[in-house]
C-alpha cells in the first residue's frame, strides 16, 4: 500500500482502538454501572476468566433474556456450554472437523482464492469484502460441509441480520440484547429449517462431507442428533465465515494505516502467519467475551459476586503494556504473539486453524498479484457495528497488478 490516497480521513478504528486503550487505565477488574457487568481488561485476569469455566461460566441461563428459537438452535453450538456437555461435543464434532481436513483443503483455498481475484483482473478499484474477503470462506466452509454453494446469497443474509447490529447501541446492554434476540428470531427459524432438511438429506445420501462425518460421529456411545448437528453446522458456517471475513479486511486497513509495513512483507512471504496473529491482537474481530460467576470470586482484590455478569475484554487485554513490549504499535513481525483473540481454554476457537490457512493464502495471493494495494476512499468504507464485531462491511481497494511472469 504505497499510492496516494484519495481521502486522508482517519484510520475508520483510530476512536475504537482509543477507547480500548483507555479501558487500560482504570483498575483491571471493576464494576461497570452503565452496563450492569463486571469488566476485566488485563491480559492476565482475561485469561484467567477464559480458563476456568467451573469459577466462570459460558452458560447465561435465568441471567439473560431468552428467545425460543434461538434456544433450540443453541443445542449443537457448544460456545455457550460448560462440561461435561461441552466436552462431550467438542469431543463428537472434533471427529469430523480434524486438523487434517483443515491441512487437506489449502489447494482449494489456494484455487477459489485466485478464481475469485481473476474475476475483477480487468478492475483498477473494487471492493476487497465483496470481492475476496466474504465469499472465500463462504464457498470454503459450504464446500467442506456439502452445502450448495449457490446458496450464497441466503448465507450472506443471514450473516447480515446477526451481526449487523444497525438498530444496537455501541456498548451493549440488556435491552439490546433483548432486542437483537427479537429481531434475529425469523433469521434463526429459517436457519434451523434449512439446516435440518439438509441434514436428514445426508443421513439418507452419505457421502465424504463434514455433515456426513458428523452423522456418524460416535464416542462412548453416544452421537450427534440432528438438531445438535444443526447448531455446530450453523456456527461453523456463519461464524466461522464472518471471522475470516472480518480479519482479511482488518489486515487491509492496518497496512493502510501503517503502510511502512508493507515492503518488508512483499521481502519476505514467510512473516505472512505472524502478520495475521498480529491483526488478530491489533483489531480482534469479536473483542467481548461473556461470562456468568458460578460462585463469588475474587479478582485482583475485586470481589465479584455469584451469578454476576463477567465481560472479558479481549481488545484492551491485547494491548497489555504487562504483556506486549509496544502494545499501541502494529507490529506484523511480534514475536510471540500471545493474544486472546480467539479465545483461551476449552473455548479456544475452534475454527482458529482454519481462518489462519484462508489468511495466510489470500494475503500471499494478494502480494503476489498487485504491486500496490491502497485503500481507496477511508471515507467510503463502511464497519459493522463494533459492539458486535469488528471488521469492514465494504472497504474499496485500488490495485496496481504486478508484471506478469513469463516461463523461460
Amino acid at each position: 500500500m504505497t499510492g496516494s490516497r484519495t481521502s486522508e480521513a482517519p484510520f475508520v478504528y483510530e476512536e475504537l482502538v482509543g477507547r480500548w486503550e483507555g479501558l487500560r487505565e482504570g483498575a483491571p477488574v471493576r464494576y461497570d454501572e452503565q452496563r450492569k457487568t463486571w469488566l476485566v481488561t488485563d491480559h492476565e485476569n482475561v485469561a484467567q476468566v477464559l480458563s476456568d469455566p467451573k469459577a466462570f461460566s459460558s452458560d447465561f441461563s435465568g441471567l439473560t433474556p431468552t428467545q425460543e428459537d434461538f434456544e433450540v438452535f443453541r443445542q449443537g453450538n457448544f460456545v455457550g456450554m460448560d462440561p461435561p456437555r461441552h466436552r462431550t461435543l467438542r469431543a463428537l464434532v472434533s471427529q469430523g472437523f480434524t486438523p487434517r481436513v483443515v491441512t487437506d483443503l489449502e489447494p482449494r483455498i489456494h484455487a477459489i482464492t485466485e478464481e475469485l481475484l481473476d474475476a475483477v483482473d480487468d478492475q483498477d478499484q473494487f471492493d476487497a469484502v465483496d470481492a475476496l474477503a466474504y465469499p472465500l470462506p463462504i464457498i470454503v466452509i459450504a464446500e467442506l460441509l456439502g452445502i450448495p454453494v449457490s446458496d450464497r446469497p441466503l448465507f450472506q443474509e443471514w450473516a447480515t441480520t446477526l451481526f449487523g447490529g444497525d438498530d444496537l447501541g455501541d456498548m451493549l446492554d440488556m435491552a439490546d440484547i433483548e432486542r437483537a434476540l427479537k429481531a434475529i428470531a425469523p433469521t434463526v427459524r429459517e436457519m434451523n429449517g434449512y439446516f435440518l432438511d439438509h441434514i436428514r438429506h445426508h443421513r439418507k445420501n452419505p457421502g465424504d462431507d463434514l455433515t456426513s462425518k458428523l452423522i456418524g460421529a460416535e464416542a462412548e456411545g453416544t452421537r450427534l442428533s440432528d438438531q445438535e448437528i444443526v447448531g455446530f453446522v450453523a456456527l461453523l458456517l456463519v461464524a466461522g465465515h464472518i471471522t475470516t471475513t472480518a480479519l482479511l479486511g482488518n489486515a487491509l486497513l492496518c497496512f493502510d494505516r501503517h503502510p511502512d509495513t508493507v515492503a518488508p512483507l512483499r521481502a519476505d512471504p514467510g512473516l505472512l502467519p505472524r502478520t495475521a496473529e498480529e491483526v488478530l491482537r491489533f483489531l480482534p474481530p469479536f473483542p467481548e467475551l461473556g461470562r456468568r460467576t458460578t460462585r463469588e470470586v475474587e479478582l485482583s482484590g475485586a470481589v465479584i459476586p455469584a451469578d454476576a455478569l463477567v465481560t472479558a475484554h479481549l481488545g484492551a487485554a491485547n494491548r497489555d503494556r504487562a504483556r506486549f513490549a509496544d502494545a499501541g504499535t502494529f507490529d506484523p513481525a511480534r514475536d510471540p504473539n500471545p493474544h486472546l483473540t480467539f479465545g483461551h481454554g476449552i473455548h479456544f476457537c475452534f475454527g482458529a486453524p482454519l481462518a489462519r490457512l484462508e489468511a495466510r493464502i489470500a494475503l500471499r495471493l494478494l502480494f503476489d498479484r498487485f504491486s500496490d494495494l491502497a485503500v481507496a476512499d477511508r471515507d467510503a468504507v463502511v464497519t459493522q457495528n463494533p459492539a458486535v464485531i469488528v471488521g469492514a462491511r465494504h472497504l474499496p481497494l485500488r490495485v496496481r497488478r504486478a508484471p506478469r511472469r513469463t516461463a523461460g
